[in-house]
């Protein structure tokens, strides 16, 4: 009976935290004009269930929340607007299954070094990263044709007039792709950290998130 009330709080939980997540992406801190926005603490719910139960149930919240910001993705925001068939297949596994399945690694640390808190922001960071890479391979595969146009006349400054004298093609795609997502990815990072470090600094959150099912 005891381990089927911590089964029972473990889902209720995760309910609760990838509801709460659902509801702060959708709370913009800040908005790019050329696309790309960082939200307030989105990502923080699914990094607390990924550390507290453990990589598994991180994956598989993580893949749960990437379903719903997908539905929310292609009628909202029309994510998928202008492809087809296998290109939206495929997008829709970097840019929000895969992307967001990998959230959940954030607990890869934990038990492996004696600071919770360390542990948890150093997965988080490098869960975040690998998160960066998929929205990177995305764009390079499906949005590499807008790099002209976005160190053209979107983000123009000096280094994007070195970019479109230095590089073209392919290069030039990748490039453009990673610019432009580590511009909301790398501001969602740092928030997500400070918002780790805040709630392991609350001794009661940081004995819940850093043991569990056995704080119960």
């Amino acid at each position: 009976m005891k381990n089927v009330s911590k089964k029972t709080l473990r889902l209720v939980t995760s309910g609760v935290l990838i509801g709460l997540a659902t509801v702060l992406s959708m709370i913009k801190v800040f908005s790019w004009p050329f696309g790309g926005s960082v939200t307030l603490f989105s990502m923080v719910p699914i990094l607390v269930l990924g550390y507290m139960y453990g990589v598994r149930w991180g994956l598989l919240c993580g893949g749960v929340y990437g379903v719903l910001q997908m539905i929310l993705g292609a009628t909202m925001s029309q994510a998928f607007a202008g492809l087809s068939g296998w290109a939206i297949l495929v997008m829709a596994l970097l840019d929000y299954i895969v992307a967001y399945v990998v959230v959940g690694l954030c607990g890869m640390f934990k038990g492996k070094l004696k600071n919770d808190t360390v542990a948890f922001s150093l997965g988080a960071v490098v869960a975040i990263l690998i998160r960066l890479f998929c929205h990177f391979l995305s764009g390079w595969i499906f949005w590499g044709s807008y790099a002209e146009w976005f160190f053209g006349e979107a983000f123009v400054n000096s280094f994007s007039s070195f970019v479109m004298s230095s590089f073209d093609g392919q290069a030039l795609a990748a490039l453009y792709s990673i610019v432009y997502n580590s511009l909301y990815m790398i501001p969602e990072l740092i928030i997500s950290v400070i918002g780790i470090i805040a709630l392991m600094a609350v001794k009661p959150l940081r004995e819940r998130i850093a043991n569990g099912n056995k704080a119960f």
